[in-house]
C-alpha cells in the first residue's frame, strides 16, 4: 500500500481541469481577490536596458508595458509613461520545466551515496529521513500543503522564474497562483498532462490520453522516463514501455532521460518529442546525467528544470551553470557565445515551445503577455550575463504586466501599492506581491513571512529562500 507521501508525489495530472469561472473585465488573472485589491490598476511603464528577445539583442532599448501586454519594443525613449533605466539585461520571464512545488521546501542535501535509479533513492532510509518524514510532518492535520506550494513558488519567482512545471491535481485552486503553472490551467486552457511514473493509473488511462493528444486537446505530456544510471536496465526499459503504450508522440516531454541510449534519442527525434534536463539532481543522485549535447545535435528541443531541493539546484539560474559545464564536458559543438545563447533559449523560447506555449511565452515581442525578468549586468555579452547570474542579480519580475517582485524604489516609482510585502533579498530592499493568496471571504493576502513562520513552526529545518 502506498504511503500518503508516495501517492501524492506520483499523482501528476491526467484528468482535464474545469475551465475557469467567468470574471469581470479588469480582474486580475491570479484568481479571487479581496474587494480592496480588485480595483488595483495595472501601471503603464517602460524598462530601459539591454533587451534579449531572446534570439537578438537591443543594446539600449525600451520595453513598453501597458495593461497585461507588451505594447512596444523600441530603441527610442517612449513618451507618456514612466521609465526606469534598469542598467541591466531585460529578457523573457524564465520557464522552469521540471520541479515538484509541493516538496520544494527543503534545504540542499548531499546524498551519502549514489543510486542506480529513482526507485532506489525513493526507497532508501536516507530519503525517508531527509524528505518523506518532514513532508509528512508538514502535511499532518492541519495540512500546510497550500503553504508548501506558495513557498516553492516564491522561491522560483525571486530567481526570475515566471512559469513552472510540476504542480499536482490537488492544487487548492488552479487559478490562484503566484507564478504560472504550465501543467495547470494557463491562458484559460488546460492542454498539458503529467505523470511521474509509468504506473498502473497511466496504463489504464493511456488510450484516453492518446486520443486527447491526437485530437490536439493535449499538446504537452510530461513524464519521468529513464531516470537512473545509464547502465541501469530498468531505467532504459522505461522508454520501451512508454513506446509500447502508444505514448511516445510529438506531445511527449521526457523528464530526465539520463539512461536514454543513442538509438532511443533518435526515436524521440523521429516523433518530434522533447526533453527536459536537470543535470544537478542527476549528478547528485546518480553521478551521471543525460547526453544533452547529443540531444541538441539531433535537433531535439531541450529545456531545463531545477528539479527540487534537496537534490537539485536552488534556482533555474544555478542550473544553467551546471548545464553549461556538462555540455562542454560532453563536447557540444558550439562556440562559447553560441552556447550561452542556447542556454538562455533553453529557459525561454525553447522552453515555451516544449510547453506548447510558444505563441504566448518565451519571447519579448509586441502583443505578448508581459512576463519579464530584469537582471543586473556585469558582463558585456548579455547572454553570458544571464548564465553567470544568480538569484541575487534579479532586479525585477513582471507577470501579465503586474509588478510581482523587484527593487523597492522601482516598485514605488512605477506602481506604488501599499499591499506589496517588503523583503530583504541578499541585502537589497525588495517588494513582493503576495496577493495570490486571497480567500473568498475577502481576507487580506497571506504574507511570505507568515507562510515562513507556519512552516518553521512545524519543521525548523525548512530551507531558506534568500540564501
Amino acid at each position: 500500500m502506498q504511503s500518503r507521501f508516495d501517492s501524492h508525489y506520483a499523482l501528476g495530472i491526467l484528468d482535464p481541469l474545469p475551465q475557469p469561472r467567468p470574471r469581470a473585465p479588469g480582474v486580475r488573472r491570479k484568481g479571487r481577490r479581496a474587494p480592496a485589491l480588485e480595483a488595483r490598476p495595472q501601471a503603464a511603464f517602460a524598462l530601459r536596458g539591454c533587451i534579449l528577445t531572446p534570439d537578438e539583442k537591443i543594446e539600449r532599448g525600451y520595453v513598453v508595458v501597458e495593461g497585461s501586454s507588451i505594447k512596444a519594443v523600441r530603441s527610442t525613449k517612449p513618451s507618456g509613461v514612466r521609465v526606469v533605466d534598469t542598467g541591466g539585461v531585460i529578457l523573457p520571464g524564465l520557464i522552469d520545466l521540471h520541479g515538484h512545488p509541493e516538496f520544494n521546501v527543503f534545504a540542499a542535501w548531499e546524498p551519502p551515496r549514489t543510486f542506480i535509479n529513482r526507485y532506489a533513492w525513493r526507497g532508501s532510509d536516507e530519503y525517508k529521513a531527509v524528505v518523506r518524514a518532514p513532508w509528512n510532518v508538514l502535511t499532518d492535520t492541519p495540512s500546510l500543503l497550500r503553504e508548501l506550494t506558495r513557498y516553492a513558488e516564491a522561491r522560483a519567482l525571486v530567481g526570475g522564474v515566471t512559469a513552472i512545471q510540476g504542480a499536482s491535481a490537488r492544487y487548492k485552486d488552479p487559478e490562484e497562483s503566484l507564478v504560472r503553472n504550465v501543467d495547470l490551467l494557463i491562458f484559460g486552457e488546460h492542454k498539458a498532462r503529467s505523470r511521474v511514473d509509468l504506473d498502473g493509473r497511466l496504463m489504464e488511462e493511456r488510450d484516453r490520453l492518446r486520443s486527447a493528444i491526437d485530437a490536439g486537446e493535449v499538446t504537452a505530456f510530461y513524464i519521468h522516463v529513464a531516470e537512473g544510471h545509464p547502465e541501469n536496465e530498468r531505467s532504459r526499459k522505461e522508454f520501451e514501455k512508454l513506446e509500447e503504450a502508444g505514448l511516445l508522440t510529438e506531445a511527449t516531454v521526457i523528464i530526465h532521460g539520463t539512461a536514454l541510449t543513442d538509438d532511443q534519442l533518435g526515436r524521440l527525434r523521429e516523433v518530434k518529442g522533447k526533453l527536459v534536463w536537470s543535470p544537478q539532481s542527476n549528478l547528485r543522485l546518480y553521478e551521471a546525467t543525460t547526453n544533452a549535447a547529443r540531444a541538441l545535435e539531433l535537433g531535439i528541443p531541450v529545456g531545463l528544470g531545477a528539479d527540487w531541493l534537496p537534490s537539485g539546484s536552488r534556482s533555474l539560474l544555478d542550473e544553467m551553470k551546471v548545464a553549461r559545464e556538462r555540455l562542454v564536458l560532453q563536447g557540444v559543438g558550439l562556440t562559447e557565445k553560441a552556447l550561452h545563447k542556447k542556454l538562455v533559449s533553453m529557459v525561454t523560447a525553447d522552453a515555451a515551445k516544449i510547453a506548447g506555449l510558444e505563441h504566448k511565452l518565451g519571447k519579448i515581442a509586441v502583443g505578448r503577455p508581459a512576463d519579464i525578468t530584469v537582471l543586473e549586468r556585469s558582463y558585456e555579452d548579455p547572454w553570458r550575463n544571464v548564465v553567470e547570474a544568480d538569484p541575487s542579480w534579479v532586479e525585477l519580475v513582471t507577470i501579465d504586466g503586474f509588478l510581482v517582485y523587484g527593487r523597492s524604489a522601482w516598485m514605488d516609482e512605477l506602481a506604488p501599492t501599499p499591499e506589496l510585502e517588503p523583503v530583504i533579498a541578499w541585502g537589497k530592499p525588495m517588494k513582493l506581491d503576495t496577493s495570490f493568496a486571497v480567500a473568498e471571504t475577502g481576507a487580506p493576502p497571506v504574507r511570505l513571512h507568515a507562510i515562513r513562520e507556519q512552516l518553521l513552526g512545524r519543521y525548523l529545518l525548512t530551507g531558506p529562500i534568500f540564501a
